[in-house]
């Protein structure tokens, strides 16, 4: 878990029973940290969440952990504000402005939240967390194929 979370650039977070959200994150020590808000990613429920579901991809694309989080909010001026806030806005993509500037608007607008484990990792079931397909009353008629000319029988 430890190996899979210093390599992790992005991590599906879910709160609660909704739906797992894909996030960037930067990894200090054994925690994520992720930026969310106005202007940033949207987590919804993370900025106010005391637990999340988190799962981590290996090389190949596919997931190969997933764990229950610990998440804590980063308070702007504490001193791992002052440690991380700079990190992350470094990390981040298509930052409009400086880095100093970003960090800012973050302390201003937008939540900076700490995961950390709570506990081991979870044993994948079937290896698969997608959704089943949802219902659907559509349905549509089939259609005869178009055919530009006539077509003549075999019989003739």
């Amino acid at each position: 878990m430890a190996e899979a979370s210093k390599k992790a650039a992005v991590a599906w977070v879910s709160v609660g029973d909704g739906p797992a959200f894909a996030l960037w994150c930067l990894p200090v020590d054994d925690a994520l940290y992720v930026v969310s808000g106005p202007g940033e990613q949207a987590a919804p429920g993370l900025a106010h969440a005391d637990e999340a579901r988190v799962s981590l991809r290996g090389d190949h694309g596919g997931r190969i952990v997933t764990w229950a989080a610990t998440v804590t909010r980063v308070d702007p001026g504490s001193e791992e504000w002052t440690t991380v806030a700079p990190q992350l806005a470094a990390k981040r993509l298509n930052a409009p402005g400086p880095a100093t500037a970003l960090a800012e608007r973050w302390a201003a607008e937008c939540t900076v939240n700490r995961l950390t484990p709570a506990g081991p990792p979870e044993t994948p079931g079937d290896g698969s967390e997608a959704a089943a397909p949802r219902g659907s009353t559509a349905a549509r008629p089939a259609k005869r194929p178009f055919r530009l000319h006539r077509v003549r029988g075999a019989s003739r």
